[in-house]
C-alpha cells in the first residue's frame, strides 16, 4: 500500500512521467530521477568505495613490488655460487683458493670465478665486526665466487664432490635453498594479497547491496507505483545501475589516484634516503619502490572491476527487490520488506 506520507498527486506525477518515458523508450533521468543524484547516502557510499579501492590498489602494488623484488633476488642468486674455504692449522688457504678457482672454471656451465681477497672480505664484514678489526687474527673463512650460466648451469653435485675430494676444508653453496625460500615467499605473498583483495571486493558488494536496499526503501512507494502501472523491471534497474555506476567509478578513480600518489610519495622518500643506512637496507629488499607498468595496469583493472561490480550488484539487487514485490503482489499474506 502506498505510503501515506507521500502526497497522491506527487506519486501520480512520478508515475505518469516514468510511464511516458517507458512508452517512448527515451531516457529522461534529468526530469525526475528515482535516485537523487547528491544525497548523503550516495556520498557516503562513494567514500567507502574510494577507501576500499585505495586498499585494493595498495594490495596490488605491494604484491607486484614483492614479486618483482623476489624475481630480482632469484635471478641474482641463480647467477652465482660460492665456495667457502675454512682456515686450519698447517693449511695454505691462499693456495687452496687459487686451486679452487682453477678447478671450478673447468666445469661446463661456469663462466668465471673470482677469489675474494682479504681486503674485500674485511669490507664485507665491516658492518658487523667494524672496520678497524684485524681479520688476520681470526679464523675467517674465505670465499670463491663462481659465476654460472643461467641457461646452462653446471652439475653442482659433481662439482661439490670434486671440490670436497680435492680440498677437504672447502664447501660449495649453490644457493638453491635460498631460491626455494624466495619462491615460497613470493607465492605466499601473492596468495595473501589475492585473498585480501577478494575479501575487500566481497565487502564492497555487501556495502552496495545495503546501499541499494536503502535507496529502494526510501523510494519504495514510487517504485511500486511505477512497477504496477507498467514500468518494466529493466527500466527501473537501469535508473539505479546508472547512479551506482557513477558512484562506483568516482570512488574507484579517487582510490586508485590516492594509491598512485602514495606510491610516488614512498618512491620519493626512498630516493631521498638512499644514501642512509636505513635507505640502503630498504633498497636492497624492495628496490626503488617504482610502481612500474604492471602496477599501473593492476590499478586500472581494479578501477574498472570496482565500477563494474558496483553496477552489476546494484542491478541484481533491484531486480531481486522487484521480484519480491511481484511475489508479495501475488501473495498478499507475505510481509513487506
Amino acid at each position: 500500500m502506498p505510503d501515506m506520507n507521500v502526497p497522491d498527486q506527487d506519486i501520480q506525477t512520478q508515475a505518469n512521467a516514468y510511464a511516458s518515458v517507458q512508452r517512448d523508450e527515451t531516457p529522461m533521468l534529468s526530469r525526475s530521477p528515482i535516485v537523487p543524484p547528491g544525497n548523503i547516502a550516495g556520498q557516503a557510499l562513494s567514500l567507502v568505495v574510494a577507501i576500499m579501492s585505495f586498499l585494493a590498489c595498495l594490495t596490488i602494488g605491494a604484491v607486484t613490488l614483492v614479486d618483482r623484488s623476489a624475481s630480482a633476488w632469484q635471478a641474482q642468486i641463480s647467477r652465482e655460487a660460492t665456495v667457502q674455504i675454512r682456515p686450519a692449522e698447517d693449511f695454505d688457504i691462499e693456495a687452496a683458493l687459487e686451486d679452487t678457482r682453477a678447478m671450478v672454471v673447468e666445469f661446463e656451465g661456469v663462466t668465471g670465478a673470482q677469489v675474494i681477497s682479504m681486503p674485500e672480505t674485511q669490507e664485507l664484514l665491516s658492518p658487523w665486526l667494524g672496520a678497524e678489526l684485524d681479520l688476520s687474527q681470526l679464523p675467517v673463512p674465505r670465499l670463491v665466487v663462481v659465476t654460472i650460466d643461467e641457461n646452462n648451469p653446471p652439475d653442482f653435485a659433481e662439482m661439490r664432490a670434486a671440490i670436497s675430494e680435492a680440498i677437504p676444508n672447502a664447501t660449495l653453496d649453490d644457493h638453491r635453498a635460498w631460491v626455494q625460500r624466495l619462491v615460497v615467499m613470493a607465492r605466499t605473498t601473492t596468495y595473501v594479497g589475492v585473498t585480501i583483495l577478494i575479501l575487500m571486493l566481497a565487502a564492497l558488494i555487501l556495502t552496495v547491496v545495503f546501499a541499494t536496499r536503502g535507496a529502494l526503501s526510501g523510494n519504495q512507494t514510487i517504485i511500486e507505483v511505477l512497477h504496477f502501472v507498467g514500468a518494466r523491471a529493466g527500466f527501473i534497474a537501469r535508473q539505479f545501475q546508472a547512479r551506482f555506476f557513477l558512484i562506483g567509478l568516482r570512488g574507484a578513480i579517487s582510490g586508485g589516484a590516492a594509491a598512485i600518489v602514495c606510491f610516488f610519495i614512498v618512491q620519493f622518500w626512498a630516493s631521498q634516503n638512499l644514501t642512509s643506512a636505513q635507505g640502503e637496507q630498504v633498497a636492497s629488499l624492495f628496490g626503488d619502490f617504482s610502481i612500474g607498468f604492471r602496477s599501473i595496469i593492476g590499478i586500472l583493472m581494479v578501477v574498472v572491476l570496482v565500477a563494474c561490480l558496483t553496477t552489476i550488484t546494484a542491478r541484481v539487487t533491484v531486480l531481486r527487490a522487484l521480484y519480491e514485490i511481484d511475489e508479495r503482489r501475488a501473495d498478499p499474506s507475505r510481509s513487506s520488506y
